[in-house]
């Protein structure tokens, strides 16, 4: 088994009485969709900001492609494609200027797929992104996660917010590239549905902990309790 990420007794806290991740354990298999449910505040954008370098945990070990994220930082960047909860451009930029100022960081960006995938999602390229609404600044940042072709995708709750109609648009985005090429994804969020149309595998992150990780049918058919309460009332909370 080729696993592109590796998480073994993740500790993060950021203070005494608050902690947020727990002991976490988690590994990725090369080629699959993942996605981890937890209810908002679980510490699900934590948890990618540790993946990603950016955050310092207080235990455990991580290993992204084999590696310390902290210590290699800007090697695993690059070979990381990150969709944020909110666009995070400056307000001045046109997504046409992000896309040209980003480029230079990823060695695999492909200006090919940048401009088909900007058109499919009818980004406005010369708006500014103060501008552009919520879905448009988001189907920018899904243009700019997948343009370098990452062999890694994490996406930080890319769907919430949206109104129906842009967020089945941005939905539909996604689903088209992961069809079309075999790609590593960690997505989160706390919408069973996206899992549903999107997963291989689902991991439900609860309590600081994974306490469910499988095939999206395999879990859902588990009725074994993780905690006092069984599954379908624990995704009930999670997806709430």
């Amino acid at each position: 088994m080729n696993d592109i990420l590796d998480i073994r007794g993740l500790e993060l806290a950021f203070t005494r009485k608050r902690p947020v991740l727990q002991g976490l354990d988690l590994r990725l298999e090369s080629g699959k969709v993942t996605v981890l449910l937890g209810a908002n505040g679980a510490g699900k954008s934590t948890l990618l900001r540790v993946l990603l370098g950016l955050q310092r945990p207080d235990r455990g070990t991580v290993r992204v492609f084999g590696k310390d994220p902290l210590r290699h930082h800007a090697m695993i960047a690059e070979r990381i494609g990150y969709v944020p909860d909110t666009p995070d451009a400056y307000p001045m930029q046109t997504p046409r200027r992000f896309f040209a100022f980003v480029a230079p960081h990823y060695p695999t960006w492909n200006q090919e797929l940048c401009a088909r995938l900007a058109e499919r999602l009818q980004v406005p390229l010369d708006l500014r992104f103060s501008q552009l609404s919520r879905g448009q600044g988001m189907k920018a940042m899904l243009v700019a996660a997948l343009a370098p072709e990452p062999e890694l995708l994490l996406l930080d709750e890319p769907f919430a917010g949206l109104d129906p109609l842009v967020r089945e648009e941005v939905l539909q985005g996604l689903i088209t590239e992961l069809r079309d090429g075999e790609r590593t994804v960690l997505c989160a969020t706390h919408e069973l549905e996206i899992a549903a149309r999107i997963a291989d595998r689902i991991a439900v992150l609860h309590a600081g902990r994974i306490v469910r990780h499988g095939a999206l049918d395999e879990v859902l058919a588990d009725q074994d309790q993780p905690a006092p309460r069984a599954l379908h009332e624990l995704l009930a909370e999670v997806c709430a």
